[in-house]
């Protein structure tokens, strides 16, 4: 199965300031994620974001030879579908300049975390997953221009 990296991972982090001119950027367009295993197309959705599994470094699933589908997800009805075309963003919606708050979901593991995306450049994105009190994060780089 993909691993989206440590966009799930629990562990408490630090994270930097961002720059004021990020904070006001848009994060429509396409991103690579920090391990570059996964593309995703970020759209406006009515006043938030939606992020939908465009690509997939290994699309093939080694184990079976097909594509790879979201096995791990807690609804058996979803474990056959496809892991590109799966909507990660959940409800994200703006909650500051350049920053959106929401759910997140993860397909290594079938659940979804409390999340936060923010412009942190022209080019990066901070995509980060919390449970409770720890949290972990990663940058993604924007895809072509």
């Amino acid at each position: 199965m993909i691993r989206f990296g440590a966009v799930f991972a629990i562990t408490t982090t630090l994270f930097a300031a961002s720059p004021a001119s990020a904070q006001s950027a848009e994060p429509v367009g396409v991103w690579l994620t920090e391990k570059g295993d996964a593309r995703v197309k970020v759209t406006k959705c009515g006043n938030g974001i939606c992020g939908v599994i465009v690509g997939l470094k290994d699309p093939i699933d080694r184990m079976t030879g097909q594509p790879q589908v979201d096995d791990k997800n807690p609804n058996p009805a979803l474990r056959t579908r496809p892991v590109i075309g799966i909507s990660l963003f959940i409800a994200m919606r703006p909650s500051a300049p350049g920053k959106w708050s929401g759910q997140i979901y993860n397909a290594d593991d079938g659940s979804t975390y409390a999340s936060n995306v923010s412009v942190t450049g022209a080019d990066t994105l901070r995509v980060e997953g919390c449970v409770g009190m720890l949290c972990g994060g990663e940058t993604w780089t924007r895809v072509g221009r």
